[in-house]
């Protein structure tokens, strides 16, 4: 993973010692201590296939534990720290507590069963990051839905599955959406395309409600919404959906998330984040001003007629 900046080798970063693992949540603390293993190894001109040999792991494991993708054992840590180096007993106490700090589960673990695991990754990215922001062309952002446009999204996907399992998918996107009107809430940019406003995903009531919400949401300080309009025509973003997820620590790299139907990509190579980066602000300025787009959507909501 490219860190934004340099550090010290053999210093763990102050951003490591002033984290707290409650509000960054595990995801991002393996991010940033497998960034901090790999300076250290880099600092040391030390392979993958050394330092994979040296805990017993394959040059694959030792590039998934860099990325944070895998949880940290106590033994692996403390070789690894031994291999690079790493003496000081201060330095090495912090490094092993993050890592078991890094273990801890995300408030997304009861709904394990019903999670694929690329999705759990992300889902540990949405609650850190400090800006959000996300382009949609066929629904509403996940964290703008209400809870019938919602369920008949998912029902979409799993029409097979139980009504309780349903349901527990519901009450987690529903559970996603808290993190918006938290103290510390991220910042959220969204531009969805006409196209996914005028879907009648579960109808024209629940349209109409959903169109509604979208208004409200749209006036809390710490989002932003955008339309673009079908009279724009062809547009930047020919490759579909995705999110531009920022931290506010600065030894991580923003990340960009595209989902696929089985699968997820995330990229965060500076020359593909900041692609992407440049596409999202040329949606945004093709997309309709955001002072627009309460008119636009009171203009929606009649446009789904009454039953």
């Amino acid at each position: 993973m490219t860190a934004s900046r340099s550090h010290q080798p053999h210093s763990a970063p102050a951003t490591l010692n002033r984290i707290a693992p409650d509000r960054t949540g595990p995801t991002v603390l393996r991010m940033l201590l497998g960034a901090q293993l790999r300076r250290l190894r880099e600092a040391k001109g030390i392979t993958l296939e050394r330092a994979g040999y040296q805990i017993r792991a394959s040059h694959s494991k030792m590039s998934r534990i860099e990325l944070g993708r895998v949880s940290f054992k106590d033994r692996d840590v403390a070789d690894l720290l031994t291999l690079y180096g790493v003496t000081d007993d201060r330095e090495r106490e912090t490094l092993c507590t993050l890592a078991r700090q890094a273990n801890e589960q995300g408030w997304w673990h009861s709904y394990s069963d019903i999670l694929p695991q690329w999705f759990e990754f992300y889902l540990g990215l949405e609650r850190a990051a400090d800006r959000i922001r996300t382009y949609q062309v066929q629904f509403i952002p996940g964290l703008l839905q209400t809870v019938d446009y919602a369920r008949s999204v998912i029902l979409l996907e799993h029409c097979d599955d139980p009504a309780e399992e349903t349901e527990r998918r519901v009450k987690l996107r529903m559970t996603r959406q808290k993190l918006l009107l938290e103290p510390d809430a991220p910042g959220l940019w969204a531009v969805v395309d006409d196209a996914a406003l005028r879907r009648p995903i579960g109808g024209p009531e629940v349209m109409r409600a959903q169109m509604r919400h979208l208004i409200e949401v749209a006036a809390l300080p710490n989002v932003t919404l955008q339309v673009i309009p079908f009279g724009a025509g062809g547009h930047a973003a020919a490759g579909g959906p995705f999110s531009i997820l920022r931290f506010s620590e600065h030894d991580l790299p923003d990340v960009v998330y595209l989902e696929q139907l089985t699968s997820a990509l995330y990229l965060d190579k500076r020359e593909d984040t900041d692609h992407y980066l440049a596409v999202m602000e040329r949606l945004c300025l093709e997309a309709r001003p955001a002072e627009e787009t309460t008119g636009i959507l009171e203009g929606m909501i009649r446009k789904f007629p009454d039953r």
